[in-house]
């Protein structure tokens, strides 16, 4: 059983991690060309291009990319609980898969901005994946700039960010039924 669940946590949790950069890939207007941001299309479009027929886009947020993340995670749960042979509460599956895919967006956000920071120190030249990295965070990244400009070369606005994340995190599992447990 643990083989298995863990098998179906990662399979899921990966694929969640590509429908969430989609909706941000759309949400920041990335690179549609850019060859990381293909691979994300093309791995989610033969779920999202039927949804979208049914669920129209609000603004720069793709309703069908949100809905399928969700319905990522609530599929891992009724399988987890399957296994498990747990009773299936949908009620709960639905509010555990919105702090999912929030906690997984934030989980996304901090391995990108902690890898571009460490490529900024090697980057020589283009690479698609840093332009992409860059087009994500820049739109964080950019006001924390303007009250703290880089001092002597050394940008603090990554760890300003990463402290603000980590703050919000340690707030929100205090408020927010299953933050801390997801």
């Amino acid at each position: 059983m643990n083989a298995m669940s863990f098998l179906i946590n990662t399979l899921f949790d990966l694929y969640l991690s590509v429908v969430i950069l989609r909706i941000w890939l759309q949400w920041a207007r990335a690179d549609f060309y850019n060859p990381f941001s293909q691979f994300i299309v093309k791995a989610t479009h033969p779920l999202v291009a039927p949804m979208r027929r049914v669920l129209p886009s609000v603004g720069n947020l793709d309703s069908a990319s949100v809905v399928l993340a969700l319905l990522v995670v609530i599929v891992k749960l009724v399988l987890l609980s399957l296994i498990a042979g747990a009773d299936m509460q949908f009620l709960s599956f639905f509010i555990v898969a919105v702090v999912s895919v929030i906690k997984k967006a934030g989980v996304l956000l901090f391995w990108m901005l902690i890898i571009r920071a460490i490529l900024s120190w090697f980057n020589q030249g283009y690479n698609p994946i840093v332009m992409i990295m860059e087009q994500l965070t820049e739109p964080l990244m950019a006001p924390v700039r303007r009250v703290i400009p880089p001092i002597g070369g050394l940008d603090l606005s990554v760890m300003v960010i990463l402290i603000g994340m980590n703050f919000l995190n340690i707030l929100l599992a205090q408020y927010i039924p299953y933050w801390a447990i997801v």
